[in-house]
């Protein structure tokens, strides 16, 4: 039984379909560094993540895959979902396996195929939510900002539409799941932030409040209004919470102004 071994990137996953082919193998098994072999496997090939082999294999991705099958792969990718690796794996190398099949991407008939799509699916629900759920707090001076822990790694598919939907004001969008944010000054383009010390950050990163010190009045302001217009429309004869909760999930609850009354 082969198995082999990568730890977990992208360039580590394009690398394990190098090796496959230059040492002529089919593993059954690919595993992200830390899981656990299964029993009877031999020695387990340890993929070493190559930025250069990574790159031709993504080439050849290029000249195989349509403009969609390209985005279907990293975007199934930022689900940072581990049940993904053998099915997305399996399915690169089938490009390169059938050359002769065309638009393999769309083939929901193959498991492999059919896996991604749905992960696919899965990441791109989650930022269109992100894009209705995400709240911002304005801080004194001036700048917008919105903490988010989303299920999928969606940050970097989300940052364009509020680049373009508030291309004039500055804003922090930080994912405090993964400890990395996209900072727009206003006028660039939006850069890619950590912070070296979170707990010296001016807001909680448990509910996404800003710290008072640091808050515009007019917000505090506008942040009571806000909850005082959702309550007011809220028709109790009408409230259906299951329906509610399937609009707006639960795990979302903590960082939307109108549903926590901490803020």
């Amino acid at each position: 039984m082969l198995v082999y071994v990568f730890d977990h990137t992208l360039d580590g996953l394009l690398t394990a379909v190098f090796d496959s082919f230059f040492l002529h193998q089919q593993p059954e098994f690919l595993l992200a560094e830390g899981e656990q072999l299964p029993l009877f496997a031999d020695a387990p090939h340890m993929v070493v993540s190559d930025g250069e082999k990574a790159e031709r294999v993504w080439k050849g991705l290029e000249k195989q895959l349509s403009k969609e099958g390209l985005h279907m792969i990293t975007t199934s990718w930022l689900s940072e979902d581990r049940s993904l690796n053998q099915p997305l794996f399996n399915f690169i190398c089938k490009v390169f396996r059938q050359p002769q099949v065309k638009n393999l991407e769309r083939n929901a008939s193959d498991p492999d195929v059919l896996e991604v799509r749905n992960i696919c699916r899965r990441v791109l629900h989650e930022q269109l939510r992100m894009k209705q759920f995400i709240r911002f707090q304005k801080a004194k001076d001036g700048t917008y900002l919105a903490v988010v822990s989303p299920d999928h790694n969606v940050l970097p598919l989300i940052i364009n539409h509020f680049q373009d939907r508030f291309n004039d004001q500055p804003w922090l969008i930080y994912d405090a799941k993964r400890h990395y944010g996209y900072y727009y000054d206003g006028v660039a383009a939006p850069i890619h932030i950590t912070f070296e010390d979170e707990a010296a950050v001016p807001f909680n990163l448990s509910n996404g409040k800003l710290d008072a010190d640091v808050l515009s009045e007019n917000d505090q302001i506008f942040q009571q209004l806000w909850r005082t217009y959702f309550k007011a429309i809220c028709i109790k004869e009408r409230m259906n919470p299951k329906k509610q909760l399937s609009d707006m999930p639960r795990r979302y609850w903590k960082y939307m102004t109108e549903k926590n009354e901490k803020l």
